[in-house]
């Protein structure tokens, strides 16, 4: 690329016959040198610019890389979370059914004691019962008899 300076240097060789006017050449050469300066100047300003804007935007795709990245493992962490959580629940409900069940089947057992006791209670009353029964009948001959010699 041509450089302000390139064409402020530059020089035409003249010509005899039929040549330029070196001074008009010269004033355009000028106007020429001063539009270019500020081209070119304005051109490495964009340049520098646009390679500034450039590692910027590497800068936020990397930030949002890291940002994806960070998001997708905070899913997969809180998805873990709550697959334990839900193993926890599953394991304490299980847990729970298993004791009260346990509970159910220990009162079972005592109603099944309870009701052993009262039928052995039953048939300890139903002997009572009999020997007293079996005592007063005993009991009323032996006064039948005495009633008998007593007459």
């Amino acid at each position: 690329m041509i450089t302000p300076l390139d064409i402020e240097n530059k020089r035409f060789s003249k010509q005899k016959i039929g040549g330029y006017n070196v001074e008009e050449v010269d004033d355009f050469l000028d106007e020429l040198t001063v539009d270019y300066e500020k081209n070119y100047k304005e051109v490495t300003e964009l340049r520098n610019k646009v390679e500034e804007l450039n590692n910027s935007l590497i800068q936020y795709k990397s930030i949002e890389s890291t940002l994806q990245n960070t998001l997708v493992m905070a899913q997969s962490t809180a998805e873990e979370v709550k697959n334990v959580a839900k193993q926890k629940a599953d394991q304490i409900v299980e847990e729970a059914k298993a004791s009260a069940q346990k509970q159910v089947d220990d009162l079972n057992n005592e109603i099944v004691l309870k009701q052993k006791e009262i039928e052995d209670v039953k048939k300890q009353f139903d002997i009572y019962k009999a020997k007293m029964e079996s005592l007063l009948i005993s009991q009323l001959e032996l006064l039948k008899e005495v009633n008998k010699n007593n007459e």
